[in-house]
């Protein structure tokens, strides 16, 4: 009888370990997302005449498509890879210097390979998008779905070797060398950028240093409150030999009015160092004010995004209904967004 009592005991402890032990996430994943939208403006033609804010995505007329994008992923103990690739007009913009080489290289978002030398060193190689500003390529990490003007003439993508380090629980540190910025296939110049990045409790002061300009750029926030986030963003870029260069600043205010809806703003000022061409007026050192308003409404993985945008700018640098020059743009978008 005791021999069957501990045999009984010995299957019970048994099946309670295997109940309890933790099961293994699975190390590749498949994620992405897919948006469309229509745009139209308020105070410009929305026929052949239509015009759009001179930053990227979100500019084309009527019902529009943003982009299918579809990253796949593994992660180990010690080693991965991602490989990010988009699919449509969004990201055709955001790959605009390519195929350099490769007739897909078109596609390619993101594809690098990354090592955790130890618990506070990573090496990553390969393309990956910039380190530099608030806003990203993908619709899905924006609060805003059009993008700012700081976003659309800093750095989309690099292509090089990074070493991410952990220095404490607060401080982290990021150097990279890479390609010249956005030359993401293979390097065409002989010449390398370098960049660097210090954060501090989720703020971070980013350097890029190319062969033909430095930029400087601050990124952050802050939880003032469980329901209210403060977003900032600020940039300079200076280009060599006296080149048009810009600088500017953004906040990013945005409350949680539900569970399943918030309201943003994006408020940014960004003017121009000589003709840059950011905003198109072809006057030197034109600068725009831009204010955002957006409502983001969230259905399991859907989120529906009206938004109403002013770009009031210094200079003539838009049209109006009469095809006249004038100094500001009113326009209305819809995005929808789906995330797996």
């Amino acid at each position: 009888m005791k021999k069957i009592i501990t045999l009984s005991m010995f299957l019970v402890a048994l099946s309670s370990f295997a109940q309890e032990a933790p099961v293994e996430e699975p190390k590749f994943t498949l994620s992405g997302s897919v948006d469309a939208y229509y745009r139209a403006n308020f105070t410009a033609p929305n026929d052949e005449n239509a015009i759009a804010p001179g930053s990227s995505f979100a500019n084309l007329p009527g019902f529009a498509l943003g982009m299918a994008n579809v990253v796949a992923s593994y992660e180990g103990e010690k080693v991965g890879f991602v490989a990010d690739l988009v699919f449509g007009p969004r990201g055709t913009d955001a790959i605009f210097a390519s195929p350099m080489y490769s007739a897909t290289g078109n596609i390619v978002n993101q594809l690098y390979a990354y090592w955790n030398v130890s618990e506070s060193v990573k090496l990553t190689m390969g393309n990956f998008n910039t380190f530099l500003g608030y806003e990203v390529i993908s619709p899905v990490a924006n609060f805003n779905y059009s993008t700012s003007y700081l976003f659309s003439y800093g750095p989309f993508s690099h292509t090089g070797l990074k070493a991410d380090f952990a220095l404490g629980e607060d401080f982290s540190l990021m150097l990279g060398v890479m390609n010249d910025t956005d030359l993401t296939e293979f390097n065409p110049t002989g010449d390398y950028a370098f960049g660097a990045q210090l954060g501090y409790s989720g703020q971070f002061l980013n350097v890029l240093v190319d062969p033909s300009f430095f930029e400087i750029d601050y990124t952050g926030g802050f939880d003032l409150s469980d329901s209210f986030f403060l977003g900032i963003n600020a940039a300079y870029l200076s280009v060599e030999d006296d080149g048009p260069g810009f600088m500017g600043a953004a906040l990013y205010p945005q409350y949680a009015m539900s569970d399943s809806f918030t309201l943003g703003l994006r408020a940014e000022y960004f003017v121009e160092d000589g003709d840059f061409g950011a905003i198109g007026s072809g006057v030197e050192d034109t600068s725009v004010f831009a204010t955002t308003l957006t409502g983001s409404f969230a259905i399991d993985n859907l989120t529906i995004k009206p938004e109403i945008r002013l770009d009031s700018a210094s200079d003539d640098s838009f049209i109006d209904n009469d095809l006249a020059p004038t100094k500001s743009l009113g326009s209305f978008v819809l995005a929808a967004i789906y995330s797996f």
